[in-house]
């Protein structure tokens, strides 16, 4: 077996292993390449982690990347080399043993000590570790990396490598780098530099732990680990190493000449973790000790989960489902694609993984998937959705491209696969491995294959390199060779009766009624743009005027003809307006509603379909894209959007032919029964028609509710609507689209009270009004709310909670621009 190379947890100085930072004192210049004048031989203080951007920019030299057309004018960084350099004292104390570990090289570099070259990397995505205890002197040492251009680089190993089809404008599909560090759809061309993980210097005598491998199951009601230990380097007499979960401990040694052992851990009666949304997530640590003699080697801490995962796949009348199960229980996943949350992944810490997460788990999100074409997230990700039970797949990172399969990429993909899956086996909410994101369908539908001829794509990666090494370092963990994908060998891989699927034909160059055209078995990727929150639009662009399609608001928007789709998708629905303001709401407000379609109808299909993964979650920075919430961490009404239609009890109305059905889903533990009350209503409330309907939706099911066609057949589509109510929950149909619908001008009343961390916001509605939201950010950018696009019958009142530290002025929450309703762009037009 292959040693493993990874980075454990130890205690600084604890027996005979020492583990020293080397964060302190990097400077960075330019040594090739295009860098402006008042660049050219200048040297920076720089940050480790960090990158040379944010280096740049907190010397004073280049703005704020994020912010109007600096990301353009900034072009030049990716297309020069860089030198990082710093020195650090070293006294020899006795240690067998000194290495240099590189936990992130970003990505193309060439590392010195005292002017020897300890290594050449070519992998953002790996860890990197060099011996060089005979290259160190005592008193001051010298450490440098010097980073070759990645535009330059790509684009000659793009020639070495041989053509290979990509989206987007850079051969990324030629360099072990984040893909969308190169610009995406919805990201900046950010080609960046830098140590962008932690760098330390670890000495250490005997051994050291090289790996550490729990993997989990359940027999019975007892939880079972099996921690398989390598450990480099060889003790003077037999090493031990003591093995705890919980409060079960055992001990297992390693023979002279053995590096490999396995310590089999029974927890009885333990506890299950499990999803949100399915009972608790209890999380056990794990310590390992390594001893030799008595005398503390090393040792490393982690956490595990006890529970089980699969994906069924086993075909039936519908097709072939891709179900999900955890503890042998299928999971209805209301998921979302997650980006890095920053182009300058460095930046994002803990506290902003944890506000992120929770932000999708208070949208009623209980999967996060982890897309190819970003980074394998951090250990941070990873421990906020164990604690939170918020489940996560890890894309391997392919994306949108044909990949080499020859040396060295081979190489380096294997050695950054085999990095991470032991880094992140022991998280129990990784439930999936997936091999590339969309590279089977694009090779099959996107005309690749002609394009490549004979040359490698990648395919032999995503169906036996991969799953090879799973199954040597990470058995227990369902895996699937690409999304979208079917497990069938007749079936391609984007066909809605088979596997997972991605729809985006919808956004397009359709429309998002068109959800309901469609009958998958689980849906990967689909999705809607909006613009970000107002605050954040305005914060990053200065155009004057600012309009939609003003340079600064064009260069924030990276889709392919990103504008005119908006426009396409909004005007079946809405009225196209003229100002801004009322722009930047008919965009948002329609972006949720396209997305609310497709999930509603996704869940009503239950359980033939089990599951949808809105693109996206998050963003990188301030862009006109898919997230629900924008580049500054402002959640968009999207965010509300899909917190209604993920709802654990949820109703909405559905047509079926020429029918139109009400269906209740029901994902919790205990049946939902009871009476449905559907009305047919006009606009001012005036009740036409109703019926009662018996419904039993047991745990974990969608029911059907089918309504007599006098009640839900109009008189007059433009003013009237159906509404079904059952325990609590509420849904609404409108027969007419918004703007040939009679909506007249919202009448509401508000009334705001101070409260502790800030205030209870009282709207009360005398005539229907659609799709309420407060849009408290353009109050204060820090504000909070609660709770958006809700709909009030006449005489209705709702409350919603805003958090905020500001003192706002009570005629601030009406103001039209705050306040907002799909009445305002209809009754306006």
């Amino acid at each position: 077996m292959s040693s493993t190379t990874t980075s454990v947890a130890t205690t600084t100085g604890a027996g005979s292993k020492a583990t020293r930072q080397l964060h302190d004192g990097w400077t960075a210049r330019a040594v090739a390449g295009p860098a402006p004048e008042q660049i050219t031989g200048r040297t920076v203080a720089a940050t480790v982690p960090g990158s040379i951007h944010t280096d740049l920019l907190a010397a004073g030299l280049i703005a704020d990347t994020y912010l109007d057309d600096h990301e353009r004018l900034q072009a030049w960084i990716g297309a020069c080399d860089w030198e990082y350099r710093t020195t650090f004292d070293w006294n020899d104390e006795g240690f067998d043993h000194v290495e240099l570990v590189f936990e992130g090289i970003d990505t193309v570099a060439r590392v010195e000590l005292n002017g020897s070259v300890i290594a050449e990397t070519r992998n953002m995505h790996r860890t990197y570790r060099e011996s060089v205890r005979s290259l160190l002197r005592e008193g001051e040492n010298e450490l440098t990396v010097t980073f070759a251009s990645p535009v330059r680089y790509a684009d000659r190993e793009s020639l070495e490598q041989g053509y290979r089809p990509h989206v987007n404008h850079h051969p990324y599909n030629s360099i072990r780098k984040m893909a969308c560090s190169f610009g995406w759809d919805w990201g900046p061309d950010t080609a960046t530099v830098g140590l962008w993980r932690p760098v330390t210097l670890q000495s250490w005598s005997g051994a050291r732990l090289d790996s550490v491998r729990p993997t989990v199951s359940m027999e019975g009601t007892d939880g079972v680990a099996t921690v398989r230990l390598e450990i480099a380097g060889a003790a003077t007499t037999v090493c031990s190493a003591h093995v705890s979960v919980g409060t079960v401990s055992a001990t297992v040694r390693f023979e002279p000449g053995e590096s490999v052992v396995e310590a089999r851990i029974v927890v009885p009666d333990a506890e299950r973790w499990w999803p949100i949304g399915h009972g608790e997530h209890p999380l056990y640590d794990l310590d390992v000790v390594l001893e030799d003699d008595g005398v503390e080697l090393d040792s490393w801490h982690g956490r595990l989960g006890f529970r089980t995962v699969s994906i069924d796949t086993t075909p039936d009348e519908s097709g072939t489902p891709f179900t999900i199960l955890v503890n042998d229980r299928p999971i209805y996943i209301k998921g979302a694609n997650w980006i890095p949350d920053d182009a300058f992944v460095h930046r994002v810490d803990r506290a902003r993984y944890e506000e992120r997460i929770l932000q999708a788990s208070s949208a009623n999100i209980n999967l996060l998937r982890v897309w190819g074409g970003g980074i394998y997230e951090s250990d941070d990700f990873y421990d906020v959705c164990d604690e939170h039970g918020m489940l996560s797949w890890q894309d391997f990172l392919f994306a949108c491209a044909a990949y080499s399969e020859e040396e060295p990429m081979r190489s380096e993909v294997e050695a950054e696969a085999r990095d991470n899956i032991v880094r992140l086996m022991p998280h129990p909410s990784l439930v999936i491995w997936n091999g590339s994101n969309e590279n089977i369908w694009g090779y099959q539908e996107w005309g690749w294959e002609k394009r490549l001829g004979d040359r490698s794509w990648g395919l032999g990666y995503y169906l036996d390199l991969l799953p090879s090494l799973l199954a040597e370092l990470d058995p227990s963990r369902a895996y699937t060779p690409s999304s979208p994908f079917s497990p069938t060998d007749e079936h391609y891989p984007n066909d809605p009766a088979h596997g997972s699927v991605h729809l985006w034909e919808l956004w397009n160059r359709q429309d998002y009624p068109h959800y309901r055209d469609h009958n998958p078995r689980f849906v990967g990727e689909f999705g809607w743009q909006g613009p970000p929150t107002w605050s954040t639009m305005t914060r990053s662009l200065s155009d004057s005027p600012l309009t939609p399609e003003s340079p600064g608001m064009l260069i924030h928007q990276k889709a392919q003809d990103g504008n005119v789709k908006l426009i396409d998708g909004l005007v079946t629905h809405l009225p196209l307006p003229d100002d801004i303001d009322d722009w930047h709401w008919a965009m948002s407000l329609n972006q949720a509603v396209a997305v609310q379609t497709g999930i509603e109808h996704f869940r009503s299909l239950a359980p033939t379909c089990m599951g949808s993964i809105v693109w996206q979650l998050n963003d990188c920075w301030p862009v006109t894209s898919w997230a629900a919430v924008d580049g500054d961490g402002r959640p968009k009404p999207l965010l509300y959007a899909i917190k209604h239609a993920y709802e654990d009890r949820m109703l909405s109305f559905q047509p079926r032919g020429e029918a139109i059905i009400a269906s209740a889903s029901n994902d919790t533990d205990e049946p939902w029964s009871g009476s449905a009350v559907v009305r047919r209503l006009r606009f001012d409330g005036t009740e036409l028609a109703s019926t009662a309907v018996a419904v039993d939706a047991p745990p974990r099911t969608t029911a059907t509710i089918h309504v007599d066609s006098t009640v839900t057949t109009p008189d007059d589509v433009a003013s009237e609507l159906l509404e079904v109510t059952l325990g609590g929950r509420r849904a609404f149909w409108f027969f007419a689209e918004y703007r040939d619908s009679r909506l007249e001008a919202p009448q509401l009343t508000v009334a705001a009270t101070s409260v502790a961390g800030g205030y209870a916001v009282t709207v009360t509605a005398a005539n229907l009004v659609r799709d309420l939201a407060l849009l408290v950010d353009k109050l204060d950018g820090d504000a909070r709310v609660d709770d958006q696009l809700i709909t009030l019958l006449p005489g209705e009142s709702v409350t919603v909670a805003v958090t905020t530290e500001a003192r706002i002025d009570d005629s601030a929450w009406s103001q039209p621009t705050v306040l907002r309703s799909a009445n305002q762009l209809v009754a306006a037009s």
